[in-house]
Order: structure tokens, then sequence, then C-alpha cells
């Protein structure tokens, strides 16, 4: 386990410090606190955190993502609307602390998110007070305005997620190492969305509370909260077996055939930049990665004196080697949610001119995930320096893909790929002496020339 570092332990009681001093004018007196109220936020943000402390029903079944953490900041965001700052933020404090921590060290992980939770709720119960949210509410009216009431709860929202965010990238810098910028990039672009949702459902339980019908109400606002939450975790964990059944397999051929070990992922990675640039996205785009990472997953049932021979292979080496398509194949084809993935690996060394195997397909006979695997692959093994090659310049693998477009391959691809490494650019990597070969990284936008990296 890697130990927390000093600067992120600092950082910790930094927030720590923040958030108590945040909350502690809701204790002292004269308080204007309606404890009534801030019990009962505190009381059911902390019942809704139990189901993440339950092994049974705080995960998604036989995976690992938590129900409970993060997925009830309507009630903060409520509190936020209803309460003054000090005690919004003391009602984050309870169901925080009563968070699973899944990973050591646990309590600088309970005190983190206690910290995080008690300063964004303030900061939002800030905002929302300086718009009038409690007077749109109805806490002085008697009845809620309701459309003077979105503005100061959609920027609550907004402030909620900006302290979260802020705080976040700050924890990434000091824990991990990250520069500041790497730390912060896309937190705030994945956060926005959901928390605008969730800003929208405290402001319905703010509105229900002060109903006839009392708090009792605001309760049903967390119903459909909860589904939606056990929905994404179960999708979450759908998602990490694939990774898990796409990772074993990609580990088993890279220590079968350690010659080309990272080979797989590099062709995942220059098949999702093809499939790019033809505009594939979603599921499709997932579908090419999973193709381009799996499509040697045949070399499995390959010999491995056959696979490591560094002379010239002969015929009938070369026939047992043709059959890596038809194993794949074989092997995947059960794995259902690979989908067209499947096709990919059967058809990556079919040819446009019907000369490739191990069917002869022609053209648009080939499917269109094999067309663009069969690019990133050949332009992958020109690139890579293995025990029995020296790697090609970027320049020069790309001038044989364009001579060979048409016969071997879909000119469609390998002009696809032309753009995209013109954008992202690509780094050549030595395959079968380092072990810690990774996806390759995208380089700083430029004339493809100036990308092009001679091998060591």
């Amino acid at each position: 386990m890697k130990p927390l570092p000093r600067t992120a332990r600092a950082y910790i009681v930094c927030a720590a410090l923040g958030a108590g001093a945040c909350a502690l004018p809701a204790l002292l007196p004269p308080s204007p606190t309606p404890w009534a109220t801030a019990g009962l936020l505190a009381a059911l943000y902390a019942l809704c955190e139990l189901p993440a402390r339950c092994r049974l029903l705080g995960r998604a079944r036989g995976g690992s993502v938590p129900l409970g953490s993060g997925s009830f900041f309507p009630v903060l965001l409520a509190a936020a609307l209803l309460l003054p700052p000090a005690a919004a933020a003391l009602t984050a404090l309870p169901g925080s602390l009563l968070t699973r921590a899944d990973e050591p060290p646990a309590g600088w992980r309970r005190a983190w998110r206690a910290a995080t939770a008690a300063l964004a709720t303030w900061a939002a119960a800030h905002t929302a007070g300086a718009l009038g949210a409690r007077t749109a509410l109805g806490t002085a009216l008697g009845r809620p305005d309701m459309p003077y009431a979105l503005l100061p709860a959609l920027a609550a929202a907004l402030v909620f997620c900006l302290a979260l965010t802020a705080l976040d990238g700050g924890i990434r810098a000091t824990a991990d190492g990250l520069p500041l910028r790497t730390a912060w990039r896309g937190l705030l672009g994945r956060a926005l969305a959901p928390h605008l949702v969730h800003g929208l459902a405290g402001l319905m339980m703010g509105v229900l509370w002060h109903s006839a019908h009392g708090p009792a109400a605001a309760l049903l606002v967390l119903l459909p909260m909860y589904l939606s939450c056990w929905v994404f975790a179960q999708y979450h964990h759908e998602r990490a077996a694939h990774q898990a059944t796409i990772r074993a397999l990609v580990q088993a051929v890279d220590i079968k055939d350690s010659y080309t070990r990272g080979h797989s992922e590099r062709v995942g990675h220059a098949s999702v930049l093809i499939a790019r640039e033809l505009g594939m996205d979603g599921d499709r785009l997932d579908t090419v990665r999973f193709a381009g990472i799996l499509h040697d997953v045949g070399k499995l049932g390959v010999p491995t004196r056959v696979l490591r021979k560094d002379g010239p292979l002969t015929a009938e080496e070369r026939r047992i080697i043709e059959l890596h398509p038809e194993y794949g194949h074989e092997m995947i084809r059960g794995i259902g949610f690979l989908g067209d993935a499947r096709d990919a690996v059967l058809h990556h060394h079919e040819r446009i001119d019907g000369s490739g195997y191990p069917y002869g397909l022609r053209g648009e006979e080939i499917p269109e995930c094999a067309r663009v695997v069969a690019v990133a692959d050949a332009f992958d093994a020109m690139t890579s320096t293995r025990s029995y090659s020296r790697a090609r310049p970027v320049a020069t693998a790309l001038a044989e893909l364009e001579r060979c477009a048409g016969s071997h391959f879909d000119p469609r691809m390998v002009a696809a790929l032309a753009r995209a490494l013109d954008v992202h650019g690509w780094q050549p990597a030595v395959t079968a002496d380092e072990p810690g070969t990774q996806v390759p990284a995208p380089r700083t936008p430029g004339p493809l020339a100036a990308k092009t990296q001679e091998p060591a």
C-alpha cells in the first residue's frame, strides 16, 4: 500500500480545520440554528449513508462499487437551501463520517469526505442565502415561489460542484503528485451535470419540506435517487467485470508471447484513434477498442515454440500461426458484451483484395471493425522494436500503409489513421524487452514530420 504523503495529510488537516470553523458557529450561543430541521436533515443524510456501510446493501452484486458515498447530495443541497451556512455544514458531518472506507487509510479518507462535504455545503448555503433561497422557499412567505427559487437552487448546486472539484483536484495533486493542471483536468466537466440534477432534487425536497405534508413528504424525493444510484452502481459493476475479463485475456497473451508485450493495448489505442476520425462514438467505439485489444487472443492456442521462434517460419508453422484468428473467435464467442468485436478478431487478417485469411473475404465483405483493427495492427507492428525487427519511423510506416491501401488495407482507415496521428502523434515503443510498456500517450499537435521518432 502506498503511504499517504505528508503534503496530502497536511492538506486534509487544513480542510478539516476549515470545515470545523465553518460548522462551529452553529454550536455557539446565541445560535439561530433551527435544530429540528438541522437534526432531521443530518439524521436523514446519515441514514442514507448506512447502505454504504453494509456489505450486502452497499455494493452492487458481486462488485466493488459503493452505493452510498456521494449519492445523496440532494439532502445536503436541501440543507443549503433551508438552513443558515453553519448549520448546513454541520448536517454533512455525521453521514460523511459514517461512510465506509474501502481502502486504507480509513481514518484519513473519512476525515477528507466529511471536510469536503461540510465545506461544499457551507459554500452552497452562503450562495443560496445571498440569493434569497429561504424566502423563495416559503420560510417567510408561507408558500414557495417556484420561479424565483430555481435560481438560488441552481446557483447553490453550481457552487457546491465547484467547491468539491476544487478540493478534489487539490487532494489528487498532493496525494498522487500530479501537476495542478493535470489534477483538475476533467473533474468539473464530469461533475457539473450530476450536481445540477442533485440541486433540482434538493429544491424539490425544500419545497416539500414546507408543504402542508411536512418533512415526511420530502422523503419521496430520495426513493428515485436511491434507485438511480443502484442502477448506476450495477452499470459500473458490469463495466468493471468487462474490463477485468479483457485485462485477464490480454495478460495471458502477453505472458504467452513476450516478444509483443504491450502490442494489444497499443493496437486498441490506435483502433480508437481511427474510429474517432470515422465518427464512431459510444458503444461502437468501445467495440472497436475491445476488438483491437483482443485481436491476438487466439495466440493462446498457438504453440509457444512457434510464437517465439526467431528465424523464418516453415510453411507448416505459418499455417499454425494463421489459425490464431479462428482460435480467438472460438475463445470469446460466448462473451456477449463484445458484440461485433468477435467478428473483428476473426477477420482482422483479411485483405481488401481477398488474399488474406482465414476466409479470403474482399472489400466490404470484411466487417468495418476488422478493417480498422487490420490497419492499427500493421501500424503498431511496423513502429515497435522487437527482438527480431527494428522499428520504422512513423512516417515510413504510414507510407507503407498508403502503398498497400486498396490491396491489403481499406484506404478510408489508412487516411483516418494519418489524420489522427497528425493531431495526436504516436510514441513508438520497444515491446520485447520493456515490462512496463504502456498505451502511448498523445503528443503535442503539430506537423507529422515533427512527431516522427527514430528507434533507439
